[in-house]
């Protein structure tokens, strides 16, 4: 799949060529294209976490684990926490993952795509984590009143937010419904934080087939601010059977 920049860049070019056909200078087409470019903010999401201390991460913590995953987080370098928390949440956990590496649009040098963690904050879903990581994860239920959580994740929002520009969103693919993601991170977001607002109505399951559905398609999904937000309403119909490449699975 091809890179936001390289997204970019065609689309650019359709507009190059656009401009040619209808006649128009070329300083004039260029110039056109620089405020498109200049309106663009960075696109960040966040993801919600995978539940530690569920019977998938009974299975990947037990010591007589031997698939390649638990053999990697035992290892010396670990495993990326995208790669763990997929196998701990399944469907919903690949589907964020899959869609915010499509569609995020980073800053230079930074991030485009950020974990929600029980005890450390934010940190870049490539980030590796070991066994006792997991295991920390697996001990800290999240709530917005357990300052495990709260500090962490206030501490690196804070210096999210004061990186960011007033264009750029922030889009968090989990739920909205309750304080523990929501409360904590409008704090130093505002409006800026955003969510699908095709994810009313939603459980977590068919959120993570629209999403891999979207990543595939190359169809992004409406972003609307959580602040206000209705976060309940009408169930959508269930989505149709969709063949996805090997790589989205």
């Amino acid at each position: 799949m091809a890179s936001s920049n390289a997204r970019h860049n065609i689309f650019h070019s359709r507009l190059k060529k656009q401009a040619g056909n209808a006649g128009l200078r070329r300083s004039s087409a260029g110039l056109k294209i620089a405020r498109m470019k200049q309106s663009v903010g960075h696109r960040i999401f966040l993801l919600s976490p995978a539940y530690a201390g569920g019977e998938r991460a009974r299975m990947i913590l037990r010591d007589q684990a031997q698939f390649p995953l638990a053999r990697r987080l035992r290892g010396k370098s670990g495993a990326p926490i995208a790669d763990v928390f997929t196998f701990l949440s399944g469907l919903y956990f690949r589907g964020k993952v899959a869609y915010a590496n499509a569609f995020a649009r980073p800053a230079r040098g930074a991030p485009g795509v950020l974990v929600i963690t029980p005890t450390r904050g934010l940190i870049d879903s490539r980030t590796p984590i070991r066994l006792d990581d997991l295991r920390e994860f697996a001990e800290v239920d999240i709530h917005e009143d357990d300052p495990r959580y709260r500090l962490p994740i206030e501490r690196d929002a804070r210096r999210l937010a004061a990186k960011l520009s007033t264009e750029s969103e922030v889009i968090l693919l989990g739920s909205i419904a309750t304080g523990k993601y929501v409360e904590v991170l409008l704090a130093d977001f505002g409006d800026r934080l955003r969510f699908p607002s095709e994810f009313v109505g939603r459980g977590d399951m068919s959120r993570g087939g629209l999403m891999l559905r979207c990543a595939a398609d190359g169809q992004e999904l409406s972003y609307i601010p959580v602040a206000g937000a209705i976060v309940n309403g009408k169930r959508p119909p269930k989505l149709a059977p969709h063949t996805y490449a090997a790589g989205l699975r």
